[in-house]
């Protein structure tokens, strides 16, 4: 076979047609004559070719030829196009109608900035000619969530970044995907929550995007102003947001970033709720849940630990670890699924300080190889109005998401929570009662349908919400220990004194295991100090009487 002529680029005799090549005769041609009768004559068959595979008309055929030319080029103006073939750009505008049927083939993609238009030839129209066929722009079906979320979304929402589909046309694009791929869960409830809401769905989506593909969760006004091609609707939109005036706020799927405990009115993200309710079929929501892993504390870390208990609070202890156990919880939410009732546990333990409370929780934990999720209550109350109602149920939101993506929901603690659990306010008038009524009706409300496990623990029940009362399903009292009990503690605590001597402690003084653990943790400050390790029942009855405060009121001395 003969080699191609390089000056001419003419195709040689038994050369086999495809529509690269004949693409390079007729591009060859029109920059040596023009778009002329001439290149109509030099190129029928390639023309013919190119028009019969791609389903155009013959300009056409010669236009498309023309950009594929250019298409090492994202920014293609006709008047380069032009200058390659040697005519006025006025010339190229007689065109235009047939410029528009390439657009709308998905050929080329046209890009308006400004007062001047550009064009680019997508990679998949480039690599359909690599295989000798016709691009056949496909209608994204039959896909599942991550596809949908990584590959249909983004395509639409870059051609809308790129000026490349109008804001409308977006809207068209992104109900057109949902409405294609109902049999995803996620874009039903989308199609049913957003129904007549064409604008509030894509800017929503929008959001999502960012979160899924970039994993954002600090997003800025100017992360969204691409979205719209009407100035006027992003200031309105953007007023919206800022007030907390826009329905995907009233929705809870947008919220604010805090900045320091404080709300920033200038970064927003997908609420976690959204996440919770639209997203589950997601690879990224668990990824995004993984990363709140840093929220917990691993079962793995929890030192083992001796605890001594009067008989009561013991088999209390005990159901509530045999419960909690991974089996046997599974079975009982079940049963209780079945029946109509709650799933979830919700426990309370109360009593006076240092009888265990916590450290118990700690114990449940290892036991059970669950993790901790513990609310810090001091950073939920803001005096921002409305803040602290989002941050508790940011807490259950991210509590949900924590739950769906460990293999073992993990223990939600709300420590010393007298604070959120204790009588509300009746005809509260002042702002501050408002919103301790309002984070209390919260988490009631969130107790009744918690899937999981709470456990909240007070030293006060005296001022304990009957409401909260009838939801916590296992109520454990921890007295102080028993004589036995507190003789077990010392001697766990320090092991070398005698049998005789701990329960000569034990009855003498009414210590908490909290109490006799700070005269242990005292006695070893002192011997690092003195390099004495006191062990005579004198000296440790010096530490237990140190322990004790004077009561100057009633001249007699109290114990913590």
């Amino acid at each position: 076979m003969e080699k191609q002529n390089t000056a001419t680029g003419k195709a040689t005799k038994g050369k086999k047609m495809n529509l690269l090549n004949a693409i390079e005769k007729i591009v060859t041609n029109c920059s040596e004559k023009g778009v002329t009768d001439e290149v109509y004559t030099k190129s029928k068959k390639e023309i013919s070719y190119v028009a019969k595979t791609m389903s155009l008309t013959p300009i056409q055929a010669i236009i498309f030829s023309l950009f594929i030319n250019r298409s090492d080029d994202q920014y293609i103006y006709l008047n380069e196009i032009s200058r390659d073939i040697q005519c006025s750009t006025v010339s190229m505008l007689k065109y235009s109608n047939d410029i528009d049927t390439l657009v709308e083939r998905n050929l080329i993609k046209r890009r308006i900035g400004g007062d001047r238009k550009s064009y680019r030839v997508p990679i998949p129209v480039l690599e359909a000619l690599q295989r000798n066929e016709c691009y056949q722009p496909k209608t994204l079906t039959d896909i599942n969530a991550d596809e949908l979320m990584i590959v249909g979304l983004p395509s639409i929402f870059n051609e809308r970044n790129n000026n490349e589909m109008t804001y409308d046309a977006a809207i068209t694009a992104v109900t057109e995907l949902l409405e294609n791929n109902t049999q995803i869960e996620m874009c039903r409830k989308l199609l049913k929550e957003f129904k007549g809401a064409s604008h509030d769905l894509i800017l929503f989506l929008y959001f999502c995007n960012l979160w899924a593909n970039d994993n954002d969760d600090n997003i800025l006004y100017s992360d969204i102003e691409n979205l719209y091609d009407n100035r006027l609707l992003f200031a309105r939109i953007k007023r919206q947001l800022y007030n907390e005036e826009h329905q995907l706020q009233k929705m809870r799927l947008i919220d604010f970033n805090n900045n320091d405990g404080l709300v920033d009115r200038e970064s927003m993200r997908v609420s976690e709720h959204a996440k919770d309710f639209f997203f589950r079929e997601l690879s990224c929501y668990y990824k995004s849940s993984g990363a709140n892993k840093k929220m917990l504390t691993s079962h793995t870390t929890i030192s083992p630990k001796d605890l001594f208990y009067n008989t009561r609070e013991k088999q209390g202890i005990d159901e509530l670890t045999s419960l909690l156990g991974a089996q046997r919880f599974d079975e009982i939410c079940s049963r209780l699924a079945d029946n109509g009732m709650r799933k979830g546990f919700a426990c309370l333990f109360y009593g006076s300080p240092g009888t265990g409370k916590t450290e118990t929780v700690l114990q449940l934990a290892r036991l059970t190889g669950r993790d901790i999720f513990q609310v810090n209550i001091s950073q939920i109350k803001s005096c921002w109005v409305g803040e602290s109602e989002k941050n508790i149920k940011k807490i259950f939101d991210n509590y949900r998401s924590l739950a769906a993506s460990c293999d073992l929901a993990p223990i939600l603690l709300f420590n010393e929570a007298d604070a959120i659990i204790s009588k509300r306010t009746e005809d509260a008038q002042r702002a501050v009662d408002k919103m301790e009524n309002s984070i209390q009706n919260i988490i009631l409300q969130e107790m009744e349908n918690l899937e999981g496990i709470m456990i909240a623990t007070t030293n006060l029940t005296c001022n304990l919400d009957k409401a909260f009362e009838r939801r916590f399903l296992y109520k454990i009292k921890f007295d102080k220990p028993c004589t036995e009990a507190k003789a077990n503690i010392w001697q766990s605590m320090i092991p070398e004194i005698s049998v005789d001597d701990a329960k000569v402690l034990a009855s003498k003084y009414d210590f908490s295991g909290g109490q006799i653990e700070n005269i242990a943790r005292k006695r070893t400050v002192d011997c690092i100090l003195n390099g004495k390790t006191a062990t005579d029942l004198e000296t440790l009855c010096h530490y237990c009487d140190s322990e004790l405060i004077e009561d100057t009121r009633r001249g007699n001395r109290i114990g913590f």
